[in-house]
């Protein structure tokens, strides 16, 4: 029979967010030891705040894939009172390799994560945009996947839906005014931006 471990208190929970926010990968450890790992992913501070929202908002890495052993792939996409995710946070504060682990880590969602709009309506996209992170805006729209099908203006009698060898050029503009630009389906994604 398997010992019933502890139930954490609120200043254990509290300092488990604060491990995470500040990189303290041996604190993170030793709560889970102690507490178990079903608080981790469960644990808000009083903005709604994850241990992912502080790990990935200060690019503490190492905290991050341990974390992403422990804790349900769903809560890659937990949103705090503010509706932004983890992705959110790291894009903010411009930490690329937290980007992708977040975006690539499987089983989670994926991709799916650059969509998510927080409540200000911004994608990580948006984020990245609003903090003028060129490198973090082009590296996300390059993981964003494109439609099968593709119908350009409005949909009219005849229309039909264009073929995977049709060139195209596909534009969507950002909060500041930059665009995020894919050249064609199947090539190199650019974001440009538009004299002031």
């Amino acid at each position: 029979m398997t010992p019933t471990l502890p139930s954490p208190s609120h200043d254990d929970l509290e300092e488990l967010l604060l491990s995470c926010r500040y990189g303290e990968l041996d604190e993170v450890e030793s709560f889970v030891e102690q507490f178990g790992h079903e608080a981790v992913a469960t644990v808000r501070d009083e903005n709604g705040n994850t241990v992912l929202h502080m790990t990935c908002g200060n690019g503490h890495d190492e905290v991050l894939d341990y974390l992403l052993t422990i804790v349900p792939p769903e809560t890659l996409s937990v949103t705090n009172n503010l509706r932004s995710t983890p992705l959110h946070w790291a894009t903010t504060n411009k930490h690329l390799g937290t980007v992708q682990r977040l975006v690539r880590f499987s089983p989670g969602p994926g991709a799916a994560l650059i969509d998510q709009r927080n409540l200000a309506g911004l994608t990580a996209v948006g984020e990245a945009e609003m903090v003028e992170w060129e490198e973090g805006a082009k590296w996300l729209v390059s993981m964003m996947p494109l439609k099968n099908e593709v119908m350009i203006g409005p949909k009219e009698e005849g229309d039909a839906p264009l073929d995977s060898d049709t060139k195209m050029e596909v534009e969507v503009e950002g909060v500041n005014g930059q665009s995020c630009q894919d050249d064609d389906r199947r090539g190199k994604k650019t974001l440009k931006g538009k004299p002031t």
